[in-house]
This record gives C-alpha cells, sequence and structure tokens, in this order.
C-alpha cells in the first residue's frame, strides 16, 4: 500500500481533550519505555509541563479511527517563547529566535507498535503534520532532537542537517542529538518528492488555528498574524491538497 492510498484512511487530529491527551500520553510511555528512554512508572503515562505550554499542539494520527500515532510540536519566534529544544541547545536556538526565525520544534513522535509493523511508513504519515506547520506557520526551520543512531533517518528523510552533536536532554535517559530543516532551502524538494504534504490552508487551519486573547497571550500572533509572515514565490504555486 502506497502512502497515498493509506492517507484515505488516516484523520490527523489535535488533542483538545482529556480523553485524547490520555490516549496519546499512554501511547507515548508504552513506546518510550519499550526503547529505554525512561523508567517505568506506576501512572503508564508519560508527559510533562510542556504539553501544556500554550504555544504547544499534541496531534494524533488516526487510522480507520483507531490511535496510531502522534507526534508534539512547539512553535516559536522571539526569544521569550518556549521551546523544549531551546532547553537543551540553548547556544544554538537562542541566536535563531533572537534573529525573528520562526522555528517548528517536532517532539515526542511515537507509534504503537502494532500499526509501525503493519505500516511501515507510519512515520511519513506522522511527519506530515510538521511540514503542514511549516505552511500554515510559514516556518524558517524545524527543529528535532534525535538519538544519534536516527540522525541518518533524518538526514535521508527530507534534508535535517546535524545542528549539534548528542548532549544530555532531561528527563530523556539517553543522549539527544540536534537536527534541523531549513524551510525555505528545502520547500520545493521535499514537495516534489513527497506529493502527499502538501494541504489546503482549511485543513491547515483545521489543525492548527486556535482563538487567542492577543492582548493577554504573548503566543497569540503565532497564530492570530502567521499569513503577515514572508512567503517565497515557488510557495503560492502550489497545488494543495487535504
Amino acid at each position: 500500500m502506497r502512502v497515498e492510498e493509506l492517507l484515505q484512511r488516516v484523520q490527523y487530529r489535535r488533542a483538545d481533550s482529556v480523553a485524547d491527551k490520555q490516549a496519546i500520553f499512554r501511547m507515548r510511555y508504552q513506546a518510550y519505555v519499550r526503547e529505554g528512554y525512561i523508567e517505568p512508572n506506576p501512572t503508564g503515562l508519560f508527559t510533562d509541563p510542556d504539553d501544556e505550554a500554550p504555544n504547544a499542539w499534541l496531534i494524533g494520527v488516526f487510522i480507520d479511527g483507531a490511535l496510531a500515532s502522534s507526534i508534539r510540536l512547539h512553535i516559536a519566534s522571539r526569544p521569550e517563547h518556549f521551546l523544549p529544544v531551546a532547553q537543551g541547545f540553548p547556544d544554538i536556538i537562542g541566536p535563531r529566535l533572537a534573529a525573528g526565525d520562526l522555528i517548528v520544534d517536532a517532539s515526542r513522535q511515537t507509534n504503537r507498535l502494532e500499526f509501525t509493523r503493519t505500516y511501515p511508513f507510519l512515520t511519513y504519515i506522522t511527519m506530515r503534520t510538521v511540514f503542514i506547520a511549516e505552511d500554515y506557520f510559514k516556518g524558517d526551520y524545524v527543529t528535532a532532537a534525535c538519538r544519534p543512531e536516527y540522525q541518518g533517518a533524518f538526514r535521508r528523510l527530507c534534508g535535517f542537517v546535524n545542528w549539534a552533536p548528542p548532549r544530555p536532554y532531561l528527563p530523556l535517559t539517553r543522549l539527544q542529538a540536534l537536527m534541523g530543516y531549513d524551510c525555505k532551502a528545502n520547500w520545493v524538494a521535499t514537495r516534489e518528492r513527497y506529493p502527499f504534504v502538501p494541504s489546503t490552508p482549511a485543513f491547515q487551519r483545521g489543525l492548527f488555528s486556535r482563538s487567542s486573547n492577543v492582548a493577554q497571550d504573548p503566543y497569540a500572533e503565532l497564530t492570530a498574524g502567521h499569513s503577515a509572515r514572508r512567503l517565497e514565490p515557488t510557495q503560492h504555486s502550489t497545488t494543495c491538497a487535504a
């Protein structure tokens, strides 16, 4: 089965309800314990305060109505915006935020084991959310902290490059390397290589738009003002799909 065929059975859903979040935290816990990322705990859940940050989006990927995978995205464009990857790599991330770059930080990507076995390309389905966010927020860079042995996979996926060697990265028990992706440099090549990546503006809004009080919320401009960010000319002519 091709990715495009499976997408007909896939639903991307932002986890806003307690039930959806709990399902993601349970799946995340099982995956992280299995991989030795964290120590077992009696709750059977793995969550942290970063999940509740105002600029965090938890996305569940459902296949035929069943939760198959999830990913967490944080969006930041100023030094005062919270970004998980900035905690472990402040010397790398800080200057980019100070320069006004908009960063989409992807973390906590996890799959249910049975779905991974059935659909070996599930990672591509899940990572599509990163590129949907890139288009919606007009991102400059995507970042991801990953185990050293996964760096090659990020490079092959769509042009991630090494930004920093492995470092301690709490609360995970294993060292993490920092990978970076230049959105504008790779925009055309990624969408030519993966024709299932493009999405419609309506689909993007449905996944990422949230009502905010601009006067009180320091992150409100990420959604309320995202359209004001400059687009490269090539990004205006792409045919989008859901």
